[in-house]
């Protein structure tokens, strides 16, 4: 099915608007505003997800809903900073973004790739050195954070997709799903489910990035793992929605 892929992937290309990050500052407080003073301090690195492209408003974004979904649920204070690329595979976040950031005490990590992985059709021994050489790199960067990995969303959903396109992506998302499962549990990290409801509201403008109700989803969705506490976090999720 590779001409499927490449036939339908060209006219993908040229047809879906390509969005670039939102305004405002790559980082907040939600409680004390010093660094030091929070208990909470959450990163989320990654991809374009990571970066909140869909929304104009950086606060609509994944980080900063998370984040207030962890302030709600705990009374905590939060510090975030989000720390993304468009079209950022793992072996360019592990080699490009954690090198540079800086070496503030991130209590909890959450890891928004694999969908860039999955559509540039690498296959499992090569996202399994991208994404595992990650996984090692923020474990030695911040040994005592909780990383959570956010997998890929089912492709099949994504309305800026043809069918034969999404088909042949989704196939490659499960080989992408699996070993980055078996990368988190070997290597100290924890692998979330993939979103369990994939719907065209959840969606921008560009059919492909999350909009503000999705993002909105996701930080329902990862709060649970990022705290430990999966059933308290599927039954806050359930009464948002």
């Amino acid at each position: 099915m590779f001409p499927v892929y490449v036939w339908q992937g060209i006219g993908v290309r040229r047809r879906v608007e390509r969005m670039p990050p939102p305004d405002g500052a790559v980082t907040g407080f939600l409680g004390n505003e010093a660094i030091r003073d929070t208990a909470i301090r959450l990163l989320v690195i990654g991809d374009s997800s990571a970066a909140g492209v869909g929304v104009a408003n950086i606060e609509d974004s994944l980080a900063p809903k998370l984040a207030e979904r962890l302030y709600a649920l705990t009374g905590l204070s939060v510090f975030w900073r989000t720390a993304g690329s468009n079209s950022a595979v793992s072996a360019e976040v592990r080699d490009h973004v954690v090198p540079n950031l800086a070496r503030e005490a991130f209590t909890h990590i959450v890891l928004m790739i694999g969908t860039n992985d999955a559509k540039n059709f690498h296959g499992a021994r090569k996202f399994k050195k991208g994404f595992g050489g990650l996984l090692y790199a923020l474990k030695a960067k911040w040994p005592e954070a909780r990383i959570v990995w956010s997998p890929p969303v089912d492709l099949k959903r994504v309305p800026a997709l043809p069918r034969g396109l999404a088909h042949v992506l989704e196939l490659r998302a499960r080989i992408i799903r699996r070993m980055g499962a078996r990368l988190c549990v070997e290597r100290g990290a924890i692998a979330s489910t993939s979103l369990p409801r994939v719907e065209p509201a959840g969606f921008s403008r560009d059919g492909f990035h999350a909009s503000i109700e999705g993002y909105a989803y996701y930080a329902n969705h990862l709060v649970g793992y990022v705290l430990g506490d999966r059933s308290r976090a599927d039954e806050t999720s359930g009464a948002l929605r």
